[in-house]
Parts: C-alpha cells; structure tokens; sequence
C-alpha cells in the first residue's frame, strides 16, 4: 500500500500549473460568480485524479467550502449556467474562448 509521502515522491508536475495557479488564487480572493463557479468546475475536471498539483487540488477542495457547494452542486450549477449563457465566448466573437 502506498502512503501519501511515497505518491507525493511520484507527483508529476501538470503542463498548465502555472497558468492555473493564478486562476486558482484569483478564486481563492473572488466571489461566487457564474464565471468563478464554471473555472472551479473546469479546474475539478482537469485535476480530479492527477498524480501531482497536490496545491491546486487542496486549494480547489477548499473553494468548494468556502462557496458552501458540494461538488455535486457546482457541477449542476454549472450545467445550468452553461445551458444559457455564453460563459467562454469572447464579447466580440460567437466563438467559445477555453484557453
């Protein structure tokens, strides 16, 4: 049996950590938004199993507490706020923006 000291020594480090450490801490100090909750959601998508970005993925869990949502609810909300709006879609395009 592994023990977590023995999976952190296999931590692999994810390709966009640097790019998503800053969304992360921008939510950390953000509110509830639409746009807030669908990053969180992204963010729980990508890193939901990865071996490594340990950082991001307590950072993540703690958002979730501090927003008072499960994960089940962010993701229902989440559903909802993707079936009407145009969350990623930049403001002069019809075009979906995920970078």
């Amino acid at each position: 049996m592994s023990s977590p000291l023995n999976d952190r020594q296999h931590d692999q480090q994810h390709p966009l950590w640097y790019k998503d450490r800053a969304i992360v801490s921008a939510l950390l100090n953000g509110e509830p938004t639409d746009y807030n909750l669908v990053e969180l959601a992204r963010l729980k998508i990508r890193y939901e199993g990865f071996p490594g970005a340990r950082d991001i993925q307590e950072d993540l869990a703690k958002l979730l507490q501090k927003w008072t949502l499960s994960e089940a609810q962010l993701f229902e909300r989440t559903r909802q706020i993707h079936s009407t709006g145009k969350v990623y879609r930049s403001q002069n395009s019809d075009e979906e923006d995920w970078s």
